[in-house]
């Protein structure tokens, strides 16, 4: 069977296969689910599409979806961010549509998205909101048929809320990204490494001795921070709510407003899901040879178009670096185009981080799947059940037991009765 689909190179397909094969032995958890949907096939029949980042991680939870008796259909959620032998691998050799291509402009970016759309879902798993956000703005006879979404990151989460609160949102969506099992691991963690993966793979620069910036201190920046720090960099966070500002003080980090680290960084990371955190007034003031990326989920961080109009001169020097000359011969280094640099400039989170991530997607799916019918149209947590289960079969695979309290125990925290 010929899939439609729309991938840069269907040769790519074999070393593809080879690296989606070696995540997934870093994805126990994610085996496991995999291996009870084969076995019951709780999704069979049911429509599923897509918008994620299309890296070996996703291909394994599309890949378990499948096993689980879906159609599944996958498009790119940032245009950096797919991998070119994962998307071939998926087609030719999982039989799985995917209409996604690295470097695509944002004509195709948006055509991709509408084709998945075209399948007519009836579960739709978003990372960003952009599948959700269609559906609502421009292909609305899908609505009715969708039992509910789900979302994998804090940008998408925000903008899902905003639609909620202007009662927009019109399907159910479980926040995956809220899960305990999701945020406290992938998101601190997964994009801990993976962004200094990339900057470090993009620049070669040393970070120990330097000046490293994180600006917002959510759980993203804890993670980029707490990892900046390990590599021998002085860490400075930057935020605007005062409880994560006296937390990143009281974790050892320099807290100073962003406009004062702009003049003494060397590298400057933002982390807020918010737009031109990184403006002119910033530009203004940078250091000579500053480096600035993005691990934030859009490009509108770094307000790159003020960055232009104030450069003179601009060029490539490496993969994944443009170099802005300034009027006074200042240079800055804008990295993966601003874009979330951990999968532009680099793989993404390491699988073994994921595993959890897409235990929750896979999981829930499963659980939209017998409980979507019924819920209202807002933003949901993953059920509690879920989140247990995912962090107690993670332990299970490291080989780490933990206590039970007794019968005892248990009957004393329930009481209110006996005190001191």
């Amino acid at each position: 069977m010929t899939l439609s689909c729309d991938i840069a190179n269907p040769n790519l397909a074999g070393k593809g296969v080879k690296r989606i094969n070696w995540a997934f032995d870093e994805m126990p958890v994610l085996r496991g689910i995999s291996e009870r949907f084969a076995a019951e096939r709780p999704l069979q029949g049911l429509r599923i599409s897509g918008c994620l980042h299309i890296t070996t991680e996703t291909a394994n939870l599309a890949r378990t979806l499948q096993a689980g008796g879906a159609d599944v259909v996958l498009c790119a959620s940032n245009p950096l961010s797919t991998q070119d032998d994962v998307a071939a691998a998926l087609v030719n050799e999982c039989q799985i549509a995917v209409f996604a291509v690295r470097g695509e402009d944002n004509e195709r970016y948006y055509r991709h998205i509408h084709r998945v759309l075209d399948h007519n879902p009836v579960i739709t798993l978003d990372d960003g909101a952009d599948l959700v956000s269609e559906m609502h703005q421009h292909r609305r006879e899908l609505l009715a048929n969708i039992l509910g979404s789900t979302e994998e990151t804090t940008t998408g989460v925000i903008r899902l809320r905003a639609m909620a609160a202007d009662a927009a949102l019109e399907v159910p969506v479980v926040a995956v990204n809220d899960a305990m099992t999701k945020h406290l691991f992938d998101n601190r963690y997964g994009t801990g490494q993976s962004t200094l993966d990339g900057v470090i793979r993009a620049t070669n620069i040393l970070l120990a001795g330097k000046n490293f910036s994180v600006v917002g201190y959510g759980w993203c920046g804890r993670g980029i921070a707490m990892r900046a720090r390990g590599m021998g960099a002085k860490v400075i966070v930057c935020e605007v709510e005062p409880l994560r500002a006296l937390e990143a003080a009281m974790d050892g980090f320099q807290v100073m407003p962003l406009m004062t680290a702009s003049a003494i960084s060397d590298f400057v990371i933002t982390a807020t899901g918010d737009k031109h955190i990184l403006d002119h007034s910033h530009f203004e003031v940078m250091k000579d040879g500053c480096v600035i990326a993005n691990s934030g989920h859009f490009n509108v961080e770094i307000n790159i178009p003020a960055l232009e109009k104030l450069a003179v001169g601009k060029h490539r020097p490496r993969p994944s670096v443009d170099e802005y000359k300034l009027q006074d011969g200042r240079r800055i280094r804008l990295l993966a185009e601003g874009r979330l640099v951990n999968l532009a400039a680099a793989e993404g989170h390491p699988a073994a981080v994921m595993d959890m991530s897409f235990a929750n997607q896979a999981l829930t799916v499963e659980w939209l799947a017998g409980h979507g019918a019924g819920l209202s149209h807002e933003v949901h947590r993953v059920p509690q059940m879920i989140d247990q289960q995912i962090a107690a079969l993670k332990l299970k695979s490291m080989g780490i037991d933990i206590d039970v309290l007794t019968l005892e125990q248990h009957r004393y925290l329930a009481s209110w009765r006996e005190g001191t």
